[in-house]
């Protein structure tokens, strides 16, 4: 992608890709949800990029990038990249169909889970090495073994080639649509900017940029950020809960093509609010979202019907790669965001009957998850940490009420991050 290519040019590059692509995987499906289409009066077409051969659409990128790669110096036998997630997977997966040797470097504290199905996706194609306990070190293991041993490092995202490959969604999404619908609104996830560079420079003069809405976790907002101050900022910290958009730097190119944007048509949405939708659309829908993958639905939430009534609205799901070990921590995330779970620090007197004076004080959809004695306060009384599951967060005004009206010492910690990290 050059820097005097036409949005015609673009396209017809991503179109050719998409061609090429077709030998490795079918178009993931554009489905139109009933379920979130009845909630927002509103219809609901999701991109289930979660249903390609490595459950997302970083294998996009990387085909493009090798694809293109071996069509300029047909003996290069050697690539790499630096990942521990859907990059790595995507990257073994199309090492393997183009018979090319692919070296992975991983942190060391990668999961077990990503290290044997990024293995599984490169069979005999692929090595991992681990290195380092952070991605940085990680990276730059990469890039030394890159110059030293003459194998080409595929990025996760900035690169012309991989923006490219990534624009094959919206030609999908273009040749997928009924008819001659046109959205209204495409909601896409921003990590490090490839997915929403790639789709929106495919569909510049056909999708206006104020039909757009990017969105970023709250806790890593870096394209929100550089669009703010005009350039690209790189964040100081960033929260890594949503893994596969936590990014503290936007990609250069990708930030060139996204400054069409206004700061403003970037939605940051809590982290709890993300693992709230992915908890529901499992229950609901039998879909199985990693964090990334929810980040469009849950902006949905954040919007609301008034926003989206009547209507024609695309999220594209970015991926499924989700490890079922953290489930106890998404449940417990989107139940605090929900306000149907809290903690609370009691005190109560050190004297026969006060805990079932307090029992007595939970109603009938009230259950007990946590309790724990922390320490005699003083002589006559002891604090107690105690969580609490209900069915509605109505329940928690009436119990809270309950604790006033008795006279009973709390402190309600749940939204406290210092004192619940170090507590719960």
């Amino acid at each position: 992608m050059s820097e005097t290519q036409s949005p015609d040019q673009f396209r017809a590059a991503a179109d050719a890709a998409l061609e090429e692509m077709r030998t490795l995987f079918a178009p993931t499906p554009l489905q139109l949800n009933d379920h979130l289409s009845v909630r927002y009066g509103a219809r609901i077409w999701l991109k289930r990029e979660d249903l390609s051969p490595v459950r997302s659409y970083k294998i996009r990128g990387a085909f493009n990038f090798i694809r293109k790669a071996l069509k300029r110096n047909p003996d290069q036998a050697l690539f790499v990249c630096a990942s521990a997630g859907n990059h790595a997977q995507g990257f073994a997966f199309v090492c393997r169909h183009f018979g090319r040797k692919g070296v992975v470097f991983m942190p060391v504290t990668t999961p077990q889970q990503k290290i044997d199905k990024t293995r599984m996706f490169g069979g005999e194609f692929i090595e991992i090495r681990l290195t380092g306990d952070f991605f940085d070190a990680c990276y730059a293991s990469a890039l030394e073994f890159a110059q030293s041993e003459g194998a080409l490092m595929a990025p996760p995202f900035d690169h012309d080639d991989i923006i490219e490959g990534q624009a094959t969604v919206a030609a999908e999404i273009k040749a997928q649509l009924p008819g001659n619908e046109k959205p209204d609104l495409i909601v896409l996830p921003v990590g490090g900017g490839g997915l929403s560079a790639g789709v929106s420079r495919y569909l510049e003069g056909e999708v206006a940029p104020c039909n757009y809405l990017l969105t970023e976790p709250a806790g890593a907002p870096s394209l929100k950020q550089s669009l703010s101050e005009g350039r690209r900022v790189k964040l100081g910290k960033i929260d890594n809960f949503v893994d596969g958009a936590a990014v503290a730097e936007i990609g250069a190119r990708n930030f060139e093509i996204l400054t069409r944007f206004d700061s403003d048509q970037v939605l940051l949405v809590p982290e709890n609010a993300i693992c709230l939708t992915m908890t529901e659309m499992l229950n609901t829908e039998g879909i199985v979202l990693e964090p990334a993958g929810a980040l469009s639905l849950a902006a949905l939430e954040a919007l609301g019907p008034e926003a989206l009534a009547g209507k024609s609205v695309v999220a594209v799901v970015s991926g499924g790669n989700f490890d079922f070990e953290r489930l106890p921590d998404v449940k417990e995330r989107a139940m605090r965001y929900a306000g149907t779970k809290k903690y609370f620090v009691l005190r109560l007197a050190q004297r026969p009957g006060a805990l079932k004076d307090f029992l007595s004080l939970l109603g009938p959809e009230d259950d007990i998850a946590r309790f724990e004695y922390l320490k005699k306060s003083a002589r006559n009384f002891g604090s107690i940490l105690i969580g609490i599951e209900t069915r509605s967060p109505d329940n928690f005004h009436r119990l809270i009420g309950a604790f006033e009206d008795e006279g009973l010492s709390y402190q309600d910690i749940t939204d406290n991050e210092i004192i619940a990290n170090l507590l719960i």
